[in-house]
């Protein structure tokens, strides 16, 4: 099953960031998400929204 939230240790593992800059994605995407009125959680941000946020493609798992 696909992680719906994704916290620091995973972003840093997407990006290929330090611990630092992926607590800074965790609160800029977190901020624009309560903008437009979500619920968020602090220290986990919405899988969807990172790829969104940042033009990402989810990669398919060949199993």
């Amino acid at each position: 099953m696909e992680k719906q939230f994704l916290n620091a240790k995973d972003i840093q593992e997407l990006m290929q960031v330090k611990q630092t800059k992926s607590y800074q994605v965790i609160r800029k995407v977190n901020e624009k998400l309560e903008a437009e009125g979500f619920l968020v959680l602090r220290g986990r941000v919405s899988a969807r929204a990172v790829y969104e946020y940042f033009g990402l493609e989810k990669q398919e798992d060949n199993k």
